[in-house]
């Protein structure tokens, strides 16, 4: 092609015997845009492209990428400390993606009818765990210093009067990969939110059925349990309307109540299992608003989440008991509801009322099951107990104490004397049995 005249270059009239658009120079310097603004004749990227010099800073940037490369790379290790502290293959691919991305701007950069390659081209030689080790914010980092790197070579690379053409093109390339990643980014949390609901769904129903095997311990350790310190079952109803919002809510809530949280949906249950070091009860009380209405039902602490299908056990079944209690508080502790469940059939509960109240009575010294036994037959009277029993109703009181040391639970409390008279029938009824 035979160099323009630098009155064709700085966009004079061509002589009049030639056509308009015959001209070489002319016919591709009309009006254009770049970054969605008109650029007249002889300046930005429709000029340059159509004269020697857009030719020229084409070939300038192809034959300079590799020096872009490696200048990224350094300012990457001297910039970024994330970049620095990752590990040697997650740096590796981070090096690959920042030569993907300089490749497609000099690919797009030579064709910019074209639109520009967007972070989905630029990862795809990347594994997709790659998002995991690298966030939304350190990938616009990323962008921003190889921008920095193209744009403090620019004047080295542009031909002579390209300069601004050549940063334009690149802020702009910029623009669309900045654009470009959080949409990536968003399908990925979209796509890892899902398999990572569908994986604590399996997780709570392998606990919630007591299936605690290897395939649960694996599954634990994919969701993030961390393990630190004791765990606690929480259950209780649905709200009305609970769509994916809702339950994107409630487990964001969770989260932030406990170190470790699971949150599952059982039909018209929730339950969610906290774990951690601090207060878990406390955790519990500030989702009491996220139940539904009806009692929330705490189970017994336990020492990990595999360990923890007992207490999920233990509240499911105080919550279907609750309706026995007719002021039942809200919440409440799973062994609080220890008669009710061992009314709908809970052998767990009934299991515990004998050997934490009847078992000890029955070997005790001091007469203490005989006593309590009178003290309940004569309608918790102490003066009707002590003739019964021809002692003093002193006597009877000071036992009674003593029974509340052995067992937990005081006679002389009317809640509590249900509960230990509810142990005396079911241990007596194991006895008869035998």
């Amino acid at each position: 092609m035979t160099p323009p005249s630098t009155a064709d270059r700085t966009g004079a009239a061509p002589p009049d015997d030639v056509a308009d658009g015959a001209h070489p120079v002319v016919a591709r310097a009309r009006p254009s845009r770049v970054g969605g603004r008109p650029v007249r004749p002889g300046r930005g990227r429709s000029a340059d492209a159509g004269d020697p010099g857009g030719t020229e800073t084409q070939r300038r940037v192809r034959e300079g990428a590799g020096q872009l490369a490696v200048a990224a790379m350094r300012r990457l290790d001297a910039d970024l400390e994330w970049y620095r502290a990752l590990p040697a293959e997650d740096r590796s691919w981070v090096n690959l993606v920042a030569q993907a991305g300089i490749t497609a701007f000099v690919t797009w950069f030579a064709d910019p009818t074209r639109p520009p390659h967007g972070v989905g081209e630029i990862f795809a030689a990347a594994p997709p765990e790659l998002t995991r080790s690298i966030s939304l914010q350190h990938t616009l980092q990323l962008v921003r210093v190889v921008v920095d790197v193209v744009e403090t070579h620019s004047d080295r690379l542009a031909a002579p009067g390209a300069e601004r053409e050549l940063r334009e093109a690149v802020l702009r390339y910029s623009r669309e990969v900045a654009f470009s990643a959080a949409e990536v980014y968003a399908r990925a949390a979209e796509v890892r939110g899902g398999w990572d609901a569908r994986l604590e769904a399996l997780v709570v129903d392998a606990l919630v059925r007591g299936d605690a095997d290897d395939a649960l311990r694996s599954r634990v350790a994919a969701i993030g349990w961390s393990g630190r310190g004791a765990t606690l079952v929480v259950v209780g109803t649905t709200t009305a309307h609970l769509d994916e919002v809702r339950v994107a809510d409630l487990r964001r809530a969770t989260r932030r109540a406990a170190d470790d949280a699971l949150v599952g949906i059982l039909g018209d249950r929730l339950v969610v299992f906290l774990g951690g070091e601090g207060d878990l009860r406390a955790a519990a009380m500030t989702l009491l608003p996220r139940f539904g209405p009806g009692p929330v039902v705490i189970g017994p602490a336990a020492p990990g989440l595999v360990e923890s299908t007992a207490s999920a056990r233990a509240a499911l079944a105080g919550l279907q008991a609750a309706a026995g209690w007719d002021q039942v508080p809200r919440p409440v502790l799973a062994d609080d509801l220890l008669p009710e469940r061992v009314l709908v059939g809970d052998a767990d509960a009934r299991r515990a009322l004998v050997e934490r109240a009847f078992t000890p009575l029955a070997a005790s010294q001091g007469s203490l099951l005989e006593t309590l036994s009178a003290y309940l037959g004569a309608g918790r009277s102490l003066e009707a107990a002590a003739r019964s029993l021809y002692v003093h109703p002193n006597t009877v009181r000071y036992r009674l104490r003593r029974v509340a040391d052995v067992t937990g639970w005081d006679p002389l409390d009317a809640r509590e004397s249900y509960v230990l008279q509810t142990a005396l029938a079911v241990g007596r009824l194991d006895a008869a049995r035998g």
